[in-house]
């Protein structure tokens, strides 16, 4: 503080000194000295005011800073003045600095929490009572299939129902919505104020792998108890039918003439006896579609197991002529999966496909692997034969149903379910005289 009072003393000595200098000469009518004397003066009150209002631009300096989030100015100029301003200036600089550091860490935090919400799966869209879109991430952009969504409005176009559904949505209520491509949507809707502003935010979470993992165990359920149930008939119908036959052949063929009607009798228990215990042969396998292990997961290269697959049926598909490619990208691909329960879904599905390219010229297989970037793995395989009725597309995976004569009707089911078990999917795209794609989403290695 001492070298801020010699300060102001001095200049205030220079400024009396020029008044009385001026008070002076001014009589004497020496108008040029005057003049310059005058000047003296004037820079002597001028440097004053700025030397006493220097804390006033100082401090409004530093809340200009502030206010504009300009927290790279230094206060370093004046310290020469004395402790008191040295203080104030490392106190200056340590505000500004706490601000610096609080920013950062702002930033940082929003960074992370918006590379969240971008990465997450489940699609959120926030937006104001006008109907202005605030924030979508790219999960809600996949699941409406748009690339971008800048008002509420923009969802008439694209998704009318859902426009309409989203209007007359309340808080905390969930609706199912189903997009035009057939995926269930989750939607449900819960209402911020964030700076006295009323925003609503929209969650939509494709619920497909729910809905067909509650299909699969109601199926599961039923086949249990039909198996059960079937069982506990036939066995004991079965057994009475082998004690039939033993009393045909032991006690009434020894003492009755073999007539007609006794060898209809025998004919009738064998066939009986043959049909019962295909019929329990027949209910006993789909007692793997009930009892379906856990995966065991482990690493397997991409590559190897596509052409392991192909060659296995290598012999039917030269002698049916059907073309076959494999595509694998990259090449080093690498999927964490079950090795025998992935190869018994490719199995049945490239099974499949080359009954469907049965009598079809220019028959073409294709077996391709490929990653994206959230490391989920897509194996597809595709034909192009006759393709699948719209009718049948929509059963498929229900078990016992089959479009073939000698189909169980349970392959495309177990594959559907052991992907739910990989927690991944199954689905299948089709058109008529054009050909099938089935494809295969698993989680990739990590």
């Amino acid at each position: 503080m001492r070298h801020f009072s010699i300060g102001i003393l001095w200049r205030i000595l220079w400024l009396v000194a020029s008044i009385s200098a001026l008070i002076y000469f001014f009589p004497q009518q020496q108008w040029v000295l005057s003049a310059l004397i005058g000047l003296v003066c004037l820079i002597a009150v001028i440097q004053l005011y700025y030397y006493v209002t220097n804390t006033n631009r100082k401090l409004a300096r530093f809340f200009e800073s502030v206010r504009y989030s300009d927290f790279a100015i230094k206060f370093r100029s004046d310290d020469k003045m004395g402790d008191s301003f040295r203080e104030i200036n490392q106190q200056f600089n340590e505000v500004l600095e706490a601000f610096r550091v609080a920013r950062a860490e702002k930033e940082a935090n929003l960074q992370y929490l918006n590379t969240i919400v971008q990465h997450i799966s489940t699609g959120l869209i926030s937006f104001s009572g006008q109907g202005r879109v605030e924030l979508v991430n790219s999960a809600a952009l996949k699941m409406l299939n748009i690339y971008r969504l800048r008002q509420l409005d923009d969802l008439k176009e694209s998704h009318p129902q859902l426009y309409t559904l989203v209007e007359n949505l309340h808080t905390g209520v969930r609706q199912l919505y189903q997009t035009p491509d057939d995926e269930p949507l989750s939607v449900q809707a819960t209402q911020i104020q964030l700076r006295g502003k009323v925003l609503k935010i929209l969650v939509l979470q494709n619920i497909q792998s729910e809905l067909q993992q509650k299909e699969i165990e109601a199926w599961q359920n039923l086949t249990r108890v039909l198996r059960h149930e079937i069982m506990n008939s036939l066995t004991p119908i079965l057994s009475l039918v082998g004690t039939m036959k033993d009393i045909v052949e032991l006690d009434i063929l020894p003492v009755v003439p073999e007539n007609e009607g006794v060898q209809d009798l025998k004919e009738a228990l064998q066939t009986l006896q043959k049909r019962s215990a295909g019929i329990i042969q027949f209910v006993n396998a789909y007692r793997d579609f009930t009892t379906l292990p856990k995966p065991v997961l482990v690493d397997i290269p991409a590559k190897e197991l596509l052409n392991r697959i192909v060659q296995l049926f290598q012999k039917g598909l030269q002698d049916a002529s059907i073309e076959t490619t494999v595509t694998v990208l990259p090449e080093s691909l690498i999927l964490k999966a079950d090795a025998d329960q992935i190869e018994q879904v490719l199995i049945n599905l490239v099974k499949n496909a080359i009954e469907a390219l049965e009598e079809i010229p220019n028959a073409h297989l294709t077996v391709k692997a490929y990653a994206d970037m959230s490391q989920r793995m897509y194996i597809e395989v595709a034909d192009n034969g006759q393709g699948i009725e719209p009718e049948a597309l929509e059963r498929i995976f229900i078990p016992f149903y089959t479009t073939k004569k000698t189909g169980s009707g349970i392959g495309l089911s177990l594959s559907r379910q052991i992907m739910q078990q990989h927690g991944g999917q199954l689905s299948v795209s089709s058109a008529v005289g054009e050909g099938t794609t089935f494809v295969m989403v698993l989680r990739g290695a990590e």
